[in-house]
């Protein structure tokens, strides 16, 4: 089994980890239920989900499959997320406070270069948006760093995480960016360790207009 890289194992479980969760938002409030989301070409299972997933990324880095990862990527369930957690089923609880409904995780490796895409759906856009703004700010009080509320080249409501120096104890061999994005009823996140922290950068950027485009339209 390939070692499953640090930041990617933890991107979709620290918000359940992470002081904030009581069943609440970071503001303290209920994950706000959006306003008429259509459902027109959305995924009704995991096996709709994965066509949306890129199959390539910038950097050229070689994808990990699946089963090389422990636990595996691909395809999550609730129950899968859930099980992340050391309370299975307050994460699951909390989880569904949200609207989860699926989700999936895509590896790529070179060396220590590293690229992850984590896709989640959910059951409208406020639960996406929620989650996306809860995730970013454990992330970035896990991972240290600078976070930027807009970022250039990113749509609006993305979240750019950049940290410019290795962290080895926490599955970073270089310095590394990660984005979170919203788009409807999905929230992206892309995490990327490179040799410095511009091509990291770059390389997330990169893969989350990439991973945006591919999503249906809201």
């Amino acid at each position: 089994m390939t070692p499953r890289w640090g930041p990617a194992a933890a991107a979709a479980l620290l918000l359940l980890a992470g002081p904030v969760l009581a069943g609440c938002s970071a503001s303290g409030a209920e994950p706000p239920a959006a306003s008429g989301t259509s459902s027109a070409a959305l995924p009704t299972d995991g096996a709709g989900l994965e066509p949306l997933l890129l199959d390539e990324v910038p950097s050229g880095r070689p994808r990990v499959p699946d089963d090389e990862l422990q636990p595996p990527a691909g395809e999550k369930t609730i129950d899968d997320v859930a099980r992340y957690g050391d309370d299975a089923q307050h994460q699951e609880d909390v989880l569904g406070q949200y609207g989860y409904q699926r989700g999936w995780e895509r590896f790529w490796r070179s060396g220590d270069e590293l690229t992850s895409v984590f896709l989640d759906q959910f059951t409208d856009a406020g639960g996406a948006s929620s989650y996306a703004v809860d995730l970013a700010g454990n992330d970035a009080e896990y991972y240290g760093g600078t976070l930027d509320d807009d970022p250039t080249g990113l749509p609006e409501d993305c979240t750019l995480l950049l940290r410019t120096t290795p962290a080895p104890e926490l599955g970073m061999a270089g310095p590394a960016a990660f984005t979170w994005c919203p788009a409807g009823p999905f929230t992206v996140s892309v995490a990327s360790v490179a040799a410095d922290v511009q091509a990291a950068r770059a390389e997330v950027l990169a893969v989350t207009r990439s991973q945006l485009d591919r999503l249906p339209p809201s």
